[in-house]
């Protein structure tokens, strides 16, 4: 397995049709519908953004993505702010470390930008997998929004967390993992 970036031009037919398999497989485990999954490349064109994933070394076959933008980057105040979103991986490759690994590798590259001190996200509070993989990763939840996401089931209550970067934090969020 290797993580690699994700580019617009050349990786966006297979990041959204692997992206939209999410969606389809798990639909009350996100906050977008597949027909919005077919939007542009989630980071193409923003400035300290990007998508990374994991693939599997031989086929290429991704396992799992995950991606980040500078929150606000055009206001001074706020740009020391950044999220994580459209995280996504395999149901085939759960459990065997692919997400871990895709956060740390993102929270390293964001580390890396220098002058982002937070990285914050938002969750599905009834997706338990996702939830714990962010509080092991030392994200702190800061908000609940009770029903946040009309899902055809009802609706769904979405967790706000946060990392904050300080001189405590864990090496491996300091060093690019390759």
């Amino acid at each position: 397995m290797q993580i690699k970036e994700l580019y617009a031009v050349s990786d966006e037919p297979r990041y959204q049709d692997f992206f939209l398999q999410g969606l389809l497989a798990h639909p009350a485990c996100f906050r977008i519908s597949p027909d919005e999954a077919m939007e542009p490349f989630p980071t193409a064109g923003t400035a300290d953004s990007f998508t990374l994933a994991m693939e599997e070394e031989t086929t290429g076959q991704l396992l799992g993505v995950v991606s980040f933008k500078r929150a606000e980057a055009n206001r001074a105040k706020l740009r020391h702010r950044g999220l994580l979103f459209r995280m996504y991986v395999d149901q085939q490759a759960q459990g065997k470390g692919v997400g871990i690994q895709l956060i740390r590798a993102l929270l390293a590259r964001v580390r890396a930008l220098g002058d982002v001190r937070q990285v914050n996200l938002t969750v599905i509070a009834s997706n338990t997998p996702a939830r714990q993989l962010y509080l092991k990763l030392g994200f702190i939840p800061f908000a609940l929004e009770r029903n946040a996401v009309a899902h055809e089931t009802g609706y769904l209550d979405e967790e706000s967390m946060a990392l904050v970067f300080t001189e405590s934090t864990p090496a491996e969020f300091s060093t690019i993992i390759p």
